[in-house]
């Protein structure tokens, strides 16, 4: 038996350790949490995009009452940027999550499916993604959407 070891490496960052653009980023997607539908959950999240010419995008998580037909802000925004934009890679993704009457204390971790997206979304064009995750005590942030899903699959490996 061969055993494989899987590393990824986050950065653990306060709040003024982050760049201005990436602040103004951060901003972004914590004010969208407020505009999230979250009915069943209560837990709000907000999503927001740098694409590579400055603009940004923004993304929430919408909740359904058949709960499959819900889509996690991650998502949304990444879907929407290569909808409107799909010739600009997307450079960053920061994301917030707020419930209770405040933020998470810790960063929250996107679920599968949008890591999946996360890094077919950094396949389609040259250069990484970074990934930010707001928490109110730190922020996580990955230089690339791989390192939050080392075994993921992309279009090559469809090929057979």
């Amino acid at each position: 038996m061969k055993e494989k070891v899987l590393k990824t490496t986050v950065q653990v960052m306060a709040w003024d350790e982050l760049s201005a653009a990436e602040q103004e980023l951060m901003e972004v997607a914590k004010s969208q949490t407020q505009k999230s539908y979250s009915p069943y959950s209560h837990f709000q999240v907000g999503a927001a995009v740098r694409l590579e010419d400055g603009t940004i995008i923004v993304g929430t998580n919408q909740e359904n009452a058949a709960y499959p037909s819900g889509l996690c802000a991650e998502r949304a925004a990444l879907f929407a940027a290569g909808s409107m934009h799909p010739e600009l890679p997307v450079r960053v993704l920061a994301i917030a999550c707020y419930t209770n009457g405040h933020f998470t204390a810790e960063p929250g971790s996107p679920c599968g499916s949008c890591r999946q997206v996360m890094v077919e979304t950094e396949h389609r064009y040259p250069g990484k993604m970074k990934v930010m995750l707001y928490g109110e005590k730190h922020i996580f942030v990955f230089q690339s959407a791989q390192d939050l899903m080392p075994l993921s699959f992309v279009s090559e490996d469809l090929e057979g």
